[in-house]
Protein backbone atom coordinates (compact mmCIF):
# COMPACT_ATOMS: atom_id res chain seq x y z
CA UNK A 1 0.00 0.00 0.00
CA UNK A 2 1.23 3.55 -0.92
CA UNK A 3 0.70 6.89 -0.25
CA UNK A 4 0.64 8.67 -3.78
CA UNK A 5 1.28 12.35 -4.01
CA UNK A 6 -0.26 13.16 -7.94
CA UNK A 7 1.34 16.12 -9.77
CA UNK A 8 -1.63 17.10 -12.29
CA UNK A 9 1.01 18.84 -14.45
CA UNK A 10 3.48 17.08 -17.12
CA UNK A 11 6.74 18.98 -15.63
CA UNK A 12 8.59 16.13 -13.92
CA UNK A 13 11.60 19.21 -12.70
CA UNK A 14 8.24 19.58 -10.02
CA UNK A 15 7.72 16.48 -9.38
CA UNK A 16 11.33 15.57 -8.47
CA UNK A 17 10.84 18.57 -6.33
CA UNK A 18 7.89 17.49 -4.54
CA UNK A 19 9.93 13.92 -3.96
CA UNK A 20 12.84 15.81 -2.91
CA UNK A 21 10.92 17.84 -0.06
CA UNK A 22 8.28 15.20 0.76
CA UNK A 23 11.81 12.54 1.57
CA UNK A 24 12.19 12.90 4.96
CA UNK A 25 9.26 12.19 5.88
CA UNK A 26 9.57 8.84 4.34
CA UNK A 27 11.14 7.57 7.76
CA UNK A 28 8.25 8.32 9.61
CA UNK A 29 5.59 6.74 7.11
CA UNK A 30 3.89 3.47 8.01
CA UNK A 31 3.71 3.02 3.96
CA UNK A 32 5.77 3.96 1.18
CA UNK A 33 5.41 7.18 -0.31
CA UNK A 34 5.26 7.61 -4.15
CA UNK A 35 5.14 11.19 -6.38
CA UNK A 36 3.86 10.67 -9.84
CA UNK A 37 3.25 12.84 -12.53
CA UNK A 38 0.28 13.45 -14.56
CA UNK A 39 1.63 13.05 -18.32
CA UNK A 40 -1.68 14.38 -19.80
CA UNK A 41 -1.10 17.63 -17.87
CA UNK A 42 0.08 20.61 -19.18
CA UNK A 43 3.40 22.42 -18.11
CA UNK A 44 2.29 23.95 -15.56
CA UNK A 45 -1.22 24.82 -13.87
CA UNK A 46 -1.68 28.58 -14.01
CA UNK A 47 -5.12 29.17 -14.90
CA UNK A 48 -8.87 28.03 -14.20
CA UNK A 49 -8.61 25.97 -17.87
CA UNK A 50 -5.63 24.18 -17.00
CA UNK A 51 -7.07 23.27 -13.29
CA UNK A 52 -10.53 21.94 -15.07
CA UNK A 53 -8.71 20.11 -17.45
CA UNK A 54 -6.80 18.23 -15.30
CA UNK A 55 -9.43 16.75 -13.49
CA UNK A 56 -10.83 13.64 -15.83
CA UNK A 57 -7.44 12.51 -16.73
CA UNK A 58 -5.81 12.77 -12.95
CA UNK A 59 -8.88 10.93 -11.98
CA UNK A 60 -8.58 7.74 -14.26
CA UNK A 61 -4.53 7.95 -13.08
CA UNK A 62 -5.53 7.77 -9.65
CA UNK A 63 -8.66 4.87 -9.92
CA UNK A 64 -5.59 2.55 -11.87
CA UNK A 65 -3.92 3.22 -8.49
CA UNK A 66 -7.00 2.95 -6.05
CA UNK A 67 -6.01 -1.16 -5.24
CA UNK A 68 -2.44 -0.47 -3.93
CA UNK A 69 -3.14 3.23 -2.38
CA UNK A 70 -3.44 3.89 1.22
CA UNK A 71 -4.17 8.01 0.56
CA UNK A 72 -3.61 10.71 -2.01
CA UNK A 73 -2.56 13.51 -2.24
CA UNK A 74 -3.20 16.18 -5.11
CA UNK A 75 -0.04 18.45 -4.93
CA UNK A 76 -1.07 21.50 -6.90
CA UNK A 77 -2.01 24.73 -5.09
CA UNK A 78 -5.49 25.53 -7.12
CA UNK A 79 -6.37 21.38 -5.57
CA UNK A 80 -7.83 20.28 -8.97
CA UNK A 81 -10.54 17.58 -8.52
CA UNK A 82 -10.37 17.38 -4.84
CA UNK A 83 -13.89 16.74 -4.36
CA UNK A 84 -14.59 14.17 -6.94
CA UNK A 85 -11.26 12.16 -5.62
CA UNK A 86 -12.83 12.01 -2.49
CA UNK A 87 -16.26 10.80 -3.94
CA UNK A 88 -14.40 8.34 -6.32
CA UNK A 89 -11.59 6.78 -3.92
CA UNK A 90 -11.96 4.67 -0.59
CA UNK A 91 -8.60 6.08 0.60
CA UNK A 92 -8.05 9.72 2.32
CA UNK A 93 -7.12 12.23 -0.19
CA UNK A 94 -5.60 15.64 0.79
CA UNK A 95 -5.22 18.67 -1.30
CA UNK A 96 -1.82 20.83 -0.58
CA UNK A 97 -3.52 24.15 -0.94
CA UNK A 98 -6.43 23.07 1.50
CA UNK A 99 -3.56 21.33 4.30
CA UNK A 100 -1.17 23.81 3.79
CA UNK A 101 -3.72 26.37 5.00
CA UNK A 102 -5.01 24.14 8.07
CA UNK A 103 -1.61 24.13 8.95
CA UNK A 104 -0.83 27.23 9.13
CA UNK A 105 -3.77 28.31 11.15
CA UNK A 106 -1.79 25.85 13.89
CA UNK A 107 1.15 28.05 13.44
CA UNK A 108 0.02 31.70 14.03
CA UNK A 109 -2.90 33.83 13.59
CA UNK A 110 -2.48 35.50 10.14
CA UNK A 111 -1.13 33.52 7.33
CA UNK A 112 0.20 35.20 3.79
CA UNK A 113 0.20 33.13 0.80
CA UNK A 114 3.23 33.61 -1.96
CA UNK A 115 1.10 33.15 -5.22
CA UNK A 116 2.92 32.36 -8.78
CA UNK A 117 0.88 34.89 -10.74
CA UNK A 118 -1.67 37.55 -9.94
CA UNK A 119 -3.86 35.90 -11.98
CA UNK A 120 -4.00 32.81 -9.58
CA UNK A 121 -4.97 35.32 -6.73
CA UNK A 122 -8.90 34.96 -7.87
CA UNK A 123 -8.89 31.14 -7.66
CA UNK A 124 -7.56 30.87 -4.05
CA UNK A 125 -9.79 33.60 -2.80
CA UNK A 126 -12.61 31.37 -4.18
CA UNK A 127 -11.35 28.79 -2.49
CA UNK A 128 -10.63 30.60 0.83
CA UNK A 129 -14.11 32.18 1.02
CA UNK A 130 -15.19 28.25 0.61
CA UNK A 131 -12.99 27.58 3.32
CA UNK A 132 -14.36 29.86 5.34
CA UNK A 133 -11.19 31.44 6.27
CA UNK A 134 -10.98 34.73 5.10
CA UNK A 135 -10.69 36.35 8.06
CA UNK A 136 -7.37 34.62 8.90
CA UNK A 137 -5.87 36.14 5.45
CA UNK A 138 -3.54 38.63 5.95
CA UNK A 139 -2.91 38.81 1.95
CA UNK A 140 -2.33 37.06 -1.21
CA UNK A 141 0.66 38.34 -3.30
CA UNK A 142 2.46 37.04 -6.57
CA UNK A 143 6.14 36.65 -7.43
CA UNK A 144 4.98 37.10 -11.34
CA UNK A 145 6.85 34.32 -11.94
CA UNK A 146 4.97 31.24 -14.20
CA UNK A 147 5.66 27.08 -13.26
CA UNK A 148 8.41 27.11 -15.83
CA UNK A 149 10.33 30.47 -14.20
CA UNK A 150 10.32 28.90 -10.93
CA UNK A 151 13.27 26.64 -12.07
CA UNK A 152 15.53 29.81 -12.38
CA UNK A 153 16.59 29.49 -8.48
CA UNK A 154 18.53 32.94 -7.94
CA UNK A 155 15.73 34.68 -9.74
CA UNK A 156 13.00 33.08 -7.62
CA UNK A 157 14.51 32.97 -4.31
CA UNK A 158 15.00 36.83 -4.93
CA UNK A 159 11.41 37.22 -5.32
CA UNK A 160 10.27 35.20 -2.42
CA UNK A 161 12.52 37.43 0.00
CA UNK A 162 11.06 40.42 -1.45
CA UNK A 163 7.43 39.11 -1.61
CA UNK A 164 7.44 37.16 1.51
CA UNK A 165 9.19 40.48 3.67
CA UNK A 166 5.98 42.38 2.47
CA UNK A 167 3.64 40.01 3.27
CA UNK A 168 5.80 39.67 6.96
CA UNK A 169 6.34 44.00 7.66
CA UNK A 170 3.10 45.57 5.67
CA UNK A 171 0.61 42.81 5.40
CA UNK A 172 1.30 41.60 9.19
CA UNK A 173 0.78 38.27 8.23
CA UNK A 174 2.98 35.61 10.73
CA UNK A 175 3.33 32.79 8.78
CA UNK A 176 3.96 32.34 5.23
CA UNK A 177 2.26 29.57 2.71
CA UNK A 178 4.38 28.74 -0.55
CA UNK A 179 1.39 29.20 -2.88
CA UNK A 180 2.89 26.45 -5.68
CA UNK A 181 4.11 22.77 -5.48
CA UNK A 182 7.36 24.35 -7.84
CA UNK A 183 8.59 26.29 -4.72
CA UNK A 184 9.15 22.81 -2.64
CA UNK A 185 13.08 24.22 -2.38
CA UNK A 186 12.87 27.22 -1.17
CA UNK A 187 11.66 26.58 2.61
CA UNK A 188 13.96 26.18 4.77
CA UNK A 189 15.73 29.06 3.46
CA UNK A 190 13.15 31.44 3.25
CA UNK A 191 12.08 30.54 6.86
CA UNK A 192 15.09 31.56 7.93
CA UNK A 193 15.50 34.77 6.09
CA UNK A 194 11.85 35.87 7.08
CA UNK A 195 11.89 34.96 10.98
CA UNK A 196 8.57 33.21 10.94
CA UNK A 197 6.96 30.06 9.76
CA UNK A 198 7.15 29.17 6.14
CA UNK A 199 4.55 26.18 5.00
CA UNK A 200 5.45 23.96 1.93
CA UNK A 201 2.39 22.56 1.01
CA UNK A 202 3.23 18.86 0.12
CA UNK A 203 5.19 18.60 3.17
CA UNK A 204 1.71 19.73 4.96
CA UNK A 205 -0.69 17.55 2.99
CA UNK A 206 1.67 14.45 2.83
CA UNK A 207 2.20 14.78 6.72
CA UNK A 208 -1.74 14.96 7.04
CA UNK A 209 -1.87 11.27 4.83
CA UNK A 210 0.59 10.07 6.65
CA UNK A 211 -1.57 10.74 10.07
CA UNK A 212 -4.44 9.78 8.59
CA UNK A 213 -2.79 6.35 7.52
CA UNK A 214 -1.71 5.97 11.08
CA UNK A 215 -5.09 6.53 12.25
CA UNK A 216 -6.54 3.78 9.88
CA UNK A 217 -4.21 1.35 11.61
CA UNK A 218 -5.02 1.91 14.46
CA UNK A 219 -8.85 0.94 13.82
Amino acid sequence: MTIYVINPNSSQLITDGIDRAVDPMRAAAPVPIEARTLAEGPPGIETQAHVDGVVAPMLAHCAALEENASAFVVACYSDPGLAALREQSNHPVLGIAEASILTAMTLGQRFGIISILSTSIPRHMRYLGAMGVMDRLAGDHPLELGVAELADETRTFERLKSVGAHLRDTARADVAILGCAGMTAFRTDLETHLGIPVVEPCQAATAMAIGRVALQKTR
